[in-house]
């Protein structure tokens, strides 16, 4: 857990256009830096909502509004950092250890989520002032 929100990054993903549409593809490995185990989306979230809440001790995620936009605001027990995602080629990195709030969910928007790992309720870290100790600890 020594990561900051500095090592979480928003990376242009490779867009390829074609007069019918245009179309996204990510890779294990070659695209991302990890290889995607699990893929969910947050859709129909109501106006004024916040998702997340949360960090993960091993997870890494891509982050990707496939539909409209919406905020994260990242957090690493420090440093505080929002970052805005409204295009579907975009992807947001985070890394373990940073806890992360979803935001301002534009109308019909759908946040796709790309993780490294298999729902693990263990690698969950679900209370911010236990979320902050484990940080202290680490930074010793």
């Amino acid at each position: 857990m020594n990561a900051t929100v500095y090592n979480c990054n928003v990376f242009t993903l490779q867009k390829i256009h074609n007069r019918a549409g245009n179309i996204t593809a990510l890779n294990n490995f070659i695209d991302l830096s990890f290889k995607i185990e699990r893929a969910y989306y947050l859709y129909d979230v109501p106006g004024g909502e916040v998702r997340g809440g949360h960090a993960h001790k091993e997870l890494q995620q891509l982050i990707i509004a496939a539909s409209g936009g919406f905020d994260v605001t990242l957090d690493d027990g420090i440093n505080r950092k929002t970052v805005s995602l409204n295009r579907p080629y975009y992807g947001l990195y985070i890394v373990p250890g940073i806890w992360r709030d979803l935001s301002n969910f534009s109308s019909g928007s759908i946040c796709l989520v790309l993780a490294s790992h298999k729902y693990d309720e263990n690698d969950y870290v679900r209370d911010y002032s236990e979320f902050k100790k484990l940080r202290e600890r680490y930074r010793r």
